[in-house]
Order: C-alpha cells, then structure tokens, then sequence
C-alpha cells in the first residue's frame, strides 16, 4: 500500500480533470439560458440534426451524435413525449421508421438556436478571441 500518488501526478492539472470541469460549467450554463422549457443538450442536439438533416432512422441519429442505441432511444422517447418529434414510416421502405420533427419543433427551434449561441458565447467567454478559436479548433481534432 502506498501513502499516496506519486508527487508528479496532480488530478487538477489532468486533461480530463480539466475537461469535466469545463463540461459541467458548460451544461450549468446550457441548463440556466435554455431555460426549465427548453431541450436538454441532449435532446437539442438530436433536433437540430433533424432540422439539418431531416428524418433521420434513430440508429443514423444515434450514430451521428456519437450516442450508444439506448441512449438514442430514451432522448428520442423523452422528444416523441414532448412532441418535438414522431416516428413516420419511410416512403420507400416501409419497414424503415424515421424521427422526424414536428411542427412544434420547428416553431421553437429558432429561439433555441438563438439561446444555444448565447451558451457558447457565456462557455467561451474566459477567453480572448483567439483562444476560443484555437479552443474550438484543438477540441475538434480531440474529437
């Protein structure tokens, strides 16, 4: 059993460390402008996919967010309970169910949009200019 860590591992000077602290400052700061009526950060990344993309099968979606298929599937229930979204059948293969918005979402997904740059203006604010581009450009090639 040892007394400790060793003396050059400090845990706030970790990248992941560092990383979850930034993320949760973030989702407190997605929660507080989005608002008790808007979308979990979860949810308002599978809308504006569909609103990019339009009707998307669950599985492309979860694939595109970089979700697992339960994940996909509970944010896509929590949407269909919402009514931002429903599954309609695809007009080529009816086998294949799609999500797609509905027109509630389509009505709110402006504001949000609006609030959803207003969370990354508030996240990045910290920093000068060039660092949040150098900041956005580095967590690109992370990801």
């Amino acid at each position: 059993m040892s007394d400790g860590p060793p003396p050059d591992y400090v845990l706030e000077e970790q990248v992941g460390h560092l990383m979850r602290r930034a993320y949760q400052r973030h989702l407190a700061l997605f929660q507080g402008i989005m608002g008790e009526d808007g979308p979990t950060s979860m949810q308002f990344a599978a809308l504006v996919t569909l609103w990019r993309r339009g009707p998307l099968s669950q599985n492309l979606l979860g694939r595109l967010l970089a979700m697992d298929p339960p994940t996909v599937k509970g944010v896509v229930a929590r949407l269909m309970a919402r009514g931002l979204v429903e599954r309609r059948r695809d007009a080529g293969d009816a086998r294949l169910l799609r999500v797609a918005l509905t027109p509630t979402a389509l009505a709110a997904l402006p504001a949000w949009v609006e609030r959803a740059k207003a969370i990354t203006a508030a996240t990045l604010a910290p920093l000068p200019p060039a660092e949040q581009a150098r900041l956005v450009s580095l967590l690109r090639r992370l990801g």
